[in-house]
């Protein structure tokens, strides 16, 4: 299943965008993720062992962004390590370091240590070079360090394009492949510590070449770096299924949904949960505060999950069930758009917020996953952009490209 559009009133909107300017961005997505991940594949499967040995010595990912948009990444990254999606993954130690609760530079000078890694979100520009500052205490405490600009990290990847929107899709693919393909590396040394064999363990049905015959550190690293042009692969395919005719269509007319109700002074109600969280704080952020090198306008928007005391008090006190709904009652008027991130389609508190939503008047826009869920089946929302597929990490990266092709629509 695809993109859906549902609801009263829907099929009555114009489209000022043709699907297929949707469709070139995707297409320019493919083409970048496919040389990007091939020319780097042999470095990401290295900077995963190297990883692995770290965590194994009792290091932790000590992740570091400045601006809004990084500190998503932050929070994404952070959640993926601490709560794998994946049933018999290890919970890895992970730390988010923000500029919202003070000096970046001070904050990893208190945190880092000499076993830990160091992951910087950002440019080299934000938070007045607090970036770089931060890398060079890590890099001086011995920290394995990792960026995405020249920041003077170990590990730095450069972007192929000036795209921000495209760059940091990129970097969500390879930080949930990093996130995926580490467990390979850490299991396969934890049991040749212990045994003197290689064992995928609770791996093994996601990467059936490590299975059979002990295999040595050479080998297992070309094998990974093979499944890392492969999980690129995946995320072309599954963008380009999110977004083919259909899904474009459904997206260019919530683009022109969006931009009604924002020029008349409404306002976008973003909510998920967990790495769907993270696709709100994004949205959100690049809604409020553009990249630098755009022409796009900062536009009205509201994080539903940004309140931790609003978020614990409610599930607290009420329920998790209604942590979103509440916040739709309190905030939500008919000028307004809720729009929900959920990889199941099924999410009890995005449900019940969509149904308050609808009840007082809201547009409503769904991403989901699998095969839309609830959400889809029963006709939750007025647009529902389906990216079909059942493994969480693919559905959020297609997800990340269907909201920044959205927020390029919008201007």
């Amino acid at each position: 299943m695809e993109a859906t559009q549902t609801g009263p009133g829907a099929s009555s909107l114009d489209r000022p965008v043709e699907e297929s300017v949707v469709q070139r961005m995707v297409e320019e997505r493919s083409l970048l993720t496919a040389s990007f991940f091939d020319h780097e594949a042999e470095r990401i499967a290295g900077l995963c062992s190297r990883m692995a040995d770290r965590f194994a010595d009792g290091g932790r990912l000590i992740a570091v962004g400045a601006s809004p948009a990084a500190a998503s990444d932050v929070r994404h990254v952070t959640v993926e390590f601490v709560h794998p999606v994946i049933v018999g993954k290890r919970a890895l130690p992970a730390i988010g370091i923000t500029s919202a609760v003070g000096d970046l530079t001070a904050q990893v000078d208190m945190t880092a240590s000499a076993h830990d890694m160091v992951i910087a979100f950002g440019i080299a520009s934000d938070a007045e070079g607090a970036l770089s500052d931060a890398i060079a205490i890590a890099r001086a405490r011995g920290c394995l360090t990792i960026a995405f600009d020249e920041l003077g990290a170990e590990a730095e990847f450069r972007a192929p394009t000036v795209d921000a929107f495209i760059w940091q899709e990129l970097v969500e693919t390879l930080y949930h492949i990093l996130w995926e393909l580490v467990h390979v590396f850490f299991e396969h040394g934890f049991d040749r510590a212990l045994s003197g064999a290689a064992n995928p363990g609770s791996s093994g049905f996601l990467y059936p070449f490590l299975t059979g015959a002990t295999q040595d550190l050479v080998t297992v690293t070309a094998d990974v770096a093979r499944s890392v042009v492969a999980k690129a692969t995946e995320v072309r395919d599954l963008r380009g299924r999110t977004l083919g005719a259909h899904g474009a269509d459904v997206l260019a007319r919530v683009a022109h949904l969006l931009q009604t109700k924002l020029s008349a002074g409404g306002t976008v109600l973003a909510m998920g949960n967990g790495g769907s969280a993270t696709d709100s704080m994004d949205l959100v952020a690049d809604l409020r505060t553009p990249p630098r090198r755009t022409a796009l306008v900062g536009r009205r928007a509201w994080d539903l999950t940004e309140d931790t005391a609003i978020l614990t008090a409610l599930a607290n006190d009420v329920g998790p069930d209604i942590v979103f709904a509440r916040q739709i009652i309190a905030y939500g008027t008919a000028s307004d758009v809720a729009v929900a991130f959920t990889t199941s389609g099924s999410s009890r508190n995005i449900v019940a917020a969509l149904g308050e939503a609808r009840r007082r008047g809201l547009a409503t826009v769904a991403f989901a996953g699998y095969d839309g869920g609830r959400i889809a089946a029963e006709g939750l929302a007025d647009y529902v952009i389906v990216a079909p597929s059942q493994y969480v990490p693919r559905i959020q990266e297609a997800h990340a490209t269907a909201y920044h092709v959205l927020r390029s629509l919008i201007g």
